[in-house]
């Protein structure tokens, strides 16, 4: 007589599956990236037939090339002279003929200022590290910042971020930072 082999019983195989699943899911943290935290402008209503005219001396050409080499306005800098640059490029303490022009404008809380006219542009490589660019942006959001603070502790004194939302916004009208980033290109070649 031929002995039959006893079979598994698997019926309760799909529900310790299904836990398991529910265990490794709530078990595992998922990491969510973070990135940099941009306003972007909003959406003109009417796009214009060509881009508007702006002076050379009221840019400030940031160029990072596949290297990192940071160039700025045709001379090369490191990462970490880049927020002092952008800071008196923007200010134009001494009305310097090379640097951005500036307007008078009627500001509240501050009157009559003189107000820069200046634009940062920032153009990167496609092969331009990851940490470059992060620096390069850090150090223009710093910049940007610092100015932001010293008007204020200038005329309030406090500090940008202690101040109301009006006086922000007049903060913000008298020290403009207005950063254009440009797609990124294979200036270098290759990498």
């Amino acid at each position: 007589m031929a002995r039959k082999t006893p079979e598994i019983n698997s019926s309760s195989m799909a529900d310790i599956a299904f836990l398991l699943l529910i265990f490794f899911l709530v078990s595992t943290t998922m990491d969510i990236d973070t990135g940099i935290y941009k306003k972007l402008p909003p959406i003109p209503e009417e796009l214009p037939d060509e881009a508007p005219k702006v002076k050379q001396r009221n840019v400030l050409a940031i160029l990072v090339n596949r290297n990192d080499d940071l160039l700025v306005n045709g001379e090369v800098l490191s990462v970490s002279q880049l927020r002092e640059k952008t800071k008196e490029f923007i200010l134009n303490p001494l009305n310097s003929a090379d640097l951005p022009e500036k307007k008078l404008t009627t500001i509240p809380f501050f009157g009559d200022v003189m107000v820069s006219k200046g634009l940062v542009s920032l153009q990167n490589d496609r092969g331009t590290s990851y940490e470059m660019y992060i620096k390069v942006q850090d150090e223009l959001a710093a910049a940007s910042r610092e100015l932001k603070d010293e008007k204020a502790m200038q005329k309030w004194n406090k500090k940008y971020a202690d101040l109301n939302e009006e006086q922000q916004d007049a903060v913000r009208d008298y020290v403009p930072m207005q950063i254009s980033e440009a797609e990124p290109k294979n200036v270098g070649g290759k990498k």
